[in-house]
């Protein structure tokens, strides 16, 4: 979840946590701003499982959804801020 929109905040941490953060960012070859930002995403549910190339939607859902329905592809935008959307259409091969 990238956002244009940005909060900047201030963090009281222990300096060992702190220092061990930092180092768990670096070994990942992130930033401490983009580890703890991925963290909360994690925590928050904002982050979604890659479905397999090969997931089929069975049946019984796809019969829920109305054969006269015309389906809009959304924006970029729209995407980027709606992760659980995002999520969706990647994992129904709508993207």
């Amino acid at each position: 979840m990238r956002s244009q929109n940005r909060v900047q905040t201030v963090l009281r941490l222990d300096n060992f946590l702190f220092e061990r953060a930092k180092m768990t960012a670096h070994k990942n070859g992130q930033s401490f701003n983009s580890y703890v930002e991925s963290l909360i995403e994690k925590d928050a549910g904002l982050v979604f499982p890659k479905l397999p190339k090969d997931f089929t939607v069975s049946e019984e859902i796809l019969n829920l959804v109305p054969k006269e329905s015309v389906f809009r592809r959304p924006s970029q935008e729209e995407l980027d801020n709606d992760p659980k959307l995002a999520y969706l259409m990647e994992k129904n091969g709508l993207l």
